[in-house]
């Protein structure tokens, strides 16, 4: 497999069971290859995609000291901004070149949830950059609900198994600048090859040359999507519940080559988290003789908080 696979959503939610089993079956198989598919058929729309690009090009613009006003300490970068090389892959010590922002989740029926979470935090020189950002947001969760509802049904579970655990999930959507190179980096890349920690991912912006996935023989891939695709992808939670019979597939973003080092580029993923109190427990139609269970007992939040300590956002 040379390229990730495409799909539309359109056939899982259209009437037709014909279609809906052609798109389990597709996303199904390319998961368990590659951990990767290009999706077309979502819930944004293009005027939205052209507003939430003028508002984040917007923000990033912004002096400095405006941008790290929006750093909130204490959270493990949550919400607001990260300033550039802040964020570090897992086991490297050199810092991603980007720099970005965290809309989090929006919790308007859940009074005790809500206090689980850091606020969001307002740009008060953007008049539109939240109200975007939160429209995005829900777009994406949408998208993403009705995703894991086929791969439920890919793994033999009823079909909203997700539902509740997903609903004010501790879903983040992220968007990043990684700036221009000034000068030879140093081991350092726009973003270090990693897996996700969350569910699935929804990634916004991987048109043209820059992301790569890791195929299970080692070899790396380009994964360039449509102007009108999303790229998806599993996370290491949903990897570890299907005891890997979902792959959670090693991704970098390279730097470009040097004659294009004076550009920025811009991409906006949405990490599609579940409640913290979610069991990621393997589930049981996922082991055999042949795949015995590979992870022990864990919930979301334990191994989140996991993750970030290694990621270095927040201290032990």
């Amino acid at each position: 497999m040379d390229r990730i696979p495409s799909v539309d959503l359109k056939d899982f939610i259209s009437d037709n069971p014909n279609r809906k089993e052609k798109f389990i079956k597709e996303i199904g198989k390319a998961y368990e290859d590659i951990g990767f598919v290009a999706l077309k058929g979502h819930f944004l729309d293009d005027k939205l995609v052209d507003n939430l690009y003028g508002e984040i090009k917007n923000f990033f613009d912004l002096p400095i000291d405006t941008k790290e006003s929006y750093e909130i300490p204490g959270i493990g970068g949550q919400r607001g901004y990260v300033s550039f090389g802040k964020e570090s892959a897992k086991g490297k010590k050199e810092g991603d070149l980007k720099e970005f922002w965290h809309f989090g989740q929006y919790v308007d029926d859940d009074d005790e949830r809500r206090k689980e979470y850091p606020e969001n935090v307002d740009v008060k020189e953007l008049s539109e950059f939240n109200r975007i950002g939160k429209k995005t947001y829900e777009m994406l969760e949408k998208t993403a609900k009705y995703v894991l509802r086929a791969l439920a049904l890919h793994l033999d579970l009823e079909e909203t198994y997700f539902d509740n655990y997903i609903h004010n999930g501790n879903s983040i959507l992220r968007p990043i600048h990684y700036p221009p190179i000034t000068q030879e980096p140093k081991n350092a890349v726009r973003a270090a090859a990693h897996g996700d920690i969350n569910l699935i991912t929804l990634l916004m912006g991987a048109q043209g040359r820059g992301l790569q996935v890791q195929k299970h023989d080692g070899e790396w891939i380009d994964a360039i999507a449509e102007p009108d695709e999303l790229m998806i992808n599993v996370g290491d939670m949903l990897s570890r519940h299907t005891n890997n019979k979902l792959k959670s597939t090693v991704h970098r973003v390279i730097n470009p080559p040097r004659e294009l080092w004076g550009t920025s580029r811009y991409s906006i993923p949405f990490f599609m988290h579940p409640i913290s109190e979610m069991k990621l427990d393997v589930l049981d139609s996922c082991v055999d003789d042949n795949n015995p269970k590979q992870f022990e007992d864990i919930t979301a939040g334990e191994f989140l908080n996991e993750r970030l300590i290694e990621l270095g956002l927040i201290k032990k």
